[in-house]
């Protein structure tokens, strides 16, 4: 003999219908997310400044540097083009200096761009980086003691200068940037 069973979904006599758990607020999908990014941007505002550290202001340093394919860059003549000048400073090693590369690529195709790699590699190895990663090696100099970085008083890459044309440090960015907001300030500060 075969017994068949059935499962239903009517509660029958010896089932009693329970009702849902109800949500508190605090622990709704939503509320977690917000609370989350309230935090990210309060510890992100709070380490703000130490990335910051005492980035100059005001009048640009004078820059004659060398690339690494040994092309010279003189920052005071870009400026008498009458146009703004990126001082980008990143370093191989830095995580979020490779997302950002390929927005720098992009605005040097358009600004003029100093692309500095701080205590990197030696300039056989930036080159070897560059070719690998689709990166210009003609803007690229190589500042393996990290001169450029403490002249600028940075304390975290990438740090982003925009020059006006009259010299002038107009935008500083420490930390992540997108590519708009990098055209947007070179773009601001060419008026």
């Amino acid at each position: 003999m075969v017994k068949t069973y059935f499962m239903s979904n009517q509660p029958n006599s010896e089932q009693k219908s329970q009702p849902l758990p109800t949500v508190k607020f605090w622990q709704k999908k939503w509320v977690k997310n917000l609370i989350t990014v309230v935090i990210f941007v309060a510890i992100y505002l709070s380490v703000r400044p130490f990335m910051q550290g005492d980035v100059i202001h005001g009048q640009a340093p004078i820059m004659q540097v060398t690339t690494i394919n040994g092309n010279t860059i003189d920052l005071q003549a870009l400026n008498q083009q009458g146009k703004p000048v990126l001082i980008h400073i990143w370093a191989t090693w830095c995580p979020i200096c490779k997302v950002s590369k390929g927005g720098v690529e992009s605005i040097a195709k358009d600004y003029a761009v100093i692309n500095i790699a701080t205590q990197s590699a030696d300039n056989d190895q930036l080159l070897t980086y560059a070719k690998e990663n689709e990166m210009n090696p003609n803007i690229i100099v190589n500042d393996l003691e990290g001169k450029w970085l403490k002249t600028f008083g940075a304390k975290a890459v990438p740090a982003d200068f925009v020059v006006a044309p009259n010299g002038k440090i107009e935008f500083v960015e420490v930390g992540f940037t997108t590519a708009w907001g990098l055209r947007l300030r070179l773009w601001w500060a060419g008026l």
